[in-house]
């Protein structure tokens, strides 16, 4: 009796799922879509103030209520996409982000808008960081930098965009829906982006995924509330006592989370955002970096929108479109960022910031010589360059961050630059802003708005500093 061996070969490793260039788009897409919001609704809230009769508080509300949500939850967002699937996550988060855009667009009252808008900020912290996770784990070499210098790209021209599509649907005022169609507009939006999901967009997720970290989340959300929640709303509240005790409670709150996740770091467990992770030089310094970045950016933007309506008297299409020079110019020096990187490493991002201080420098000069007849044209040659300036910078930056953060982490990784990058805009219109409002009543629209971006110029100056200190090349 012949007895036959069979020889059995090795199982192959299965190779990492691929996001092709549809899924590229889709996820792009979904990118796209908090940021907007995030910025679309800063030329409607005077038309939302007059028909819903909302208060100034109130009004800070809805703005303030979608970037507490947003901030708070990114990093357990992340964490989530790691351990359930990102696929999964995505495909829930941008589901929950359609229908609480719906939510909003049908809101019948304030208070009704503020808490749709506080589910719609949940909503997208379930979404948007399986965006750059999937980026992460889905592509290498050259395709990785490709996306995410497309990430980048997409990211700043989004919070541009916002302001400028906001102003045109409120101008619109399509079927007579007025303010409503900055929200409504998503939810055709995200109904082909789920279709392009089921498509083609991989499911990803870690290969030694850590269960939640309980306290690690609630002292994160209780670090975040207490530091933005009274600088958001404490000019209009009128600064009382809880804001004030809210801040001289956040150190306390942060040293406490820090504490809690670096005793589970050394155990050997995955906090939430683990203190390990910060020894990567590359993300430590990014992160830095995006803090001034971002409080600039969305100080200008919430700025010079109310410069432009309450003090220079443009419509909301006249004040979205002065900036769509800088929407235009970031596009397309963005695209060339890559190549320029390939060759003069991250030195570009120091270029940038040096332009962008050209830029914001011109803005304040167009306004100091042309109120109050400050617009499109007066704005173009700052807003053009200050453009090209932050496309140099933001996308680079990005790519910075997340550059040696290994793929099991993606998901915690892409949360925590996420977290600080929202976070810090939504410290930008808390401190920018509240200068320029407190300003106006002594020195004037004019003098205030000239002050503040002043201000701005400092911030830009300290980012082409702390750009020195980063790694010459990018992993």
């Amino acid at each position: 009796m012949t007895e036959t061996i069979t020889a059995h070969k090795p199982r192959a490793t299965p190779a990492p799922p691929a996001l092709g260039g549809l899924g590229l788009f889709t996820v792009l897409l979904a990118a796209a879509l908090p940021l907007i919001d995030f910025f679309i609704v800063n030329v409607a809230l005077p038309t939302i103030a007059h028909d819903l009769a909302a208060s100034e508080t109130v009004l800070e509300l809805v703005v303030a209520g979608y970037g507490l949500a947003y901030a708070v939850l990114l990093v357990l967002g992340g964490r989530l996409g790691d351990l359930f699937g990102r696929r999964r996550l995505f495909l829930g988060g941008m589901a929950a982000f359609g229908l609480t855009s719906l939510a909003c667009g049908l809101a019948p009252s304030a208070w009704a808008l503020v808490a749709a808008r506080v589910a719609q900020g949940a909503a997208s912290a379930a979404m948007l960081p399986q965006v750059l996770a999937t980026i992460q784990a889905a592509t290498s070499g050259p395709r990785r930098a490709k996306a995410m210098g497309l990430y980048g790209a997409t990211a700043g021209l989004s919070m541009v965009a916002g302001q400028i599509l906001g102003g045109v649907l409120v101008a619109a005022d399509v079927w007579g829906t007025g303010w409503r169609s900055v929200f409504l507009v998503n939810v055709p939006v995200v109904l082909v982006g789920l279709f392009l999901a089921a498509r083609a967009v991989p499911e990803t997720r870690s290969q030694h995924p850590e269960p939640l970290d309980g306290p690690g989340t609630v002292l994160l959300a209780a670090a975040l509330l207490t530091l933005l929640a009274p600088l958001t709303e404490g000019r209009a509240a009128g600064w009382p006592l809880w804001t004030w005790l809210s801040l001289a409670a956040f150190p306390f709150v942060a040293a406490a989370f820090y504490a809690v996740e670096r005793r589970a770091d050394r155990r050997g467990r995955t906090p939430l955002v683990p203190p390990s992770l910060f020894a990567l030089p590359s993300l430590r310094r990014g992160l830095v970096m995006i803090v001034p970045f971002s409080i600039g950016f969305s100080g200008f933007m919430f700025v010079i929108a109310v410069a432009l309506q309450q003090g220079a008297g443009r419509g909301p299409v006249a004040a979205g479109l002065a900036l769509a020079p800088m929407a235009v110019v970031f596009f397309f020096v963005s695209l060339a960022g890559p190549r320029l990187v390939a060759r003069h490493g991250t030195r570009v991002v120091t270029a940038g910031a040096a332009i962008q201080a050209v830029g914001v420098a011109l803005m304040a000069l167009a306004a100091w010589r042309s109120w109050p007849d400050l617009g499109l044209v007066e704005l173009l040659p700052g807003a053009a360059v200050a453009g090209a300036g932050q496309a140099l910078q933001l996308p680079v930056i990005f790519r910075i961050v997340l550059s040696e953060v290994p793929a099991a982490r993606a998901g915690v990784g892409s949360g925590v630059m996420i977290t600080t990058q929202q976070s810090s805009l939504a410290l930008g219109v808390a401190t920018l802003g509240t200068l320029f409002l407190s300003l106006i009543p002594g020195l004037g629209m004019r003098d205030a708005l000239v002050t503040t971006l002043l201000v701005q110029l400092g911030g830009v100056a300290l980012t082409g500093l702390l750009s020195l200190r980063l790694p010459r090349t990018i992993g």
